[in-house]
């Protein structure tokens, strides 16, 4: 299992930079988060898992994993009905299918884009069907690793914004403050205001 790589480093630095997250830190410790796999399987997983449980998911997860291994050339080759008799829909299958068929014929060049900047990355995902952009930015965490990604399309995060300071609710203007303070260890912030989420 591979975990997303942070530690002592970005811990400190944003101790340091605003008290009350700090504070919060120093209190819950360490958060071991795992990573999704490979970009291709982060997103297919990401499409398949779009407003189910994680439990129905899972099931999903098995299916597919029993009919192929999780690669451009092997979703292309089951098609859209097969992807469905996995349990998911023929909207998600297609959606999926759309992915790997953009990738195995050249369309986006995976190894390619992992090297470009979080910005151009979101613009490329988002242009598969059903990759939006709250899917594309977990993508760049727990797929890619990248250290400054806040979803503001992510429930979690605003939620736990305003429990750990207060607010009512997160418009784009707070939403941005907390951002550049956060900047440039932006996804490890995003872990303890996922936490703090969870426990309320």
């Amino acid at each position: 299992m591979k975990y997303f790589e942070y530690g002592q480093k970005e811990m400190d630095w944003l101790i340091q930079q605003d008290k009350t997250l700090g504070e919060y830190i120093l209190q819950r410790g360490y958060i071991q988060r795992e990573m999704q796999g490979d970009l291709f399987e982060c997103l297919v997983f990401s499409v398949l898992g779009q407003q189910i449980s994680n439990k129905a998911l899972d099931t999903v997860k098995s299916r597919l994993l029993q009919k192929t291994k999780i690669t451009p050339e092997g979703i292309v080759c089951l098609g859209v009905e097969e992807l469905k008799s996995c349990g998911t829909s023929l909207k998600k299958a297609q959606n999926v299918l759309d992915v790997a068929k953009k990738i195995n014929d050249g369309t986006v060049c995976l190894t390619t884009l992992k090297n470009q900047p979080d910005e151009q990355i979101v613009k490329t995902l988002v242009s598969f069907d059903g990759v939006g952009v709250w899917t594309a930015e977990m993508a760049l965490i727990f797929a890619l690793g990248r250290k400054n990604v806040l979803s503001f399309g992510d429930f979690g995060i605003k939620k736990g914004l305003c429990l750990l300071y207060g607010h009512d609710k997160i418009d784009k203007k707070t939403f941005d403050f907390y951002r550049q303070k956060f900047d440039p260890y932006c996804s490890v912030a995003g872990f303890y205001l996922w936490d703090k989420a969870n426990k309320n």
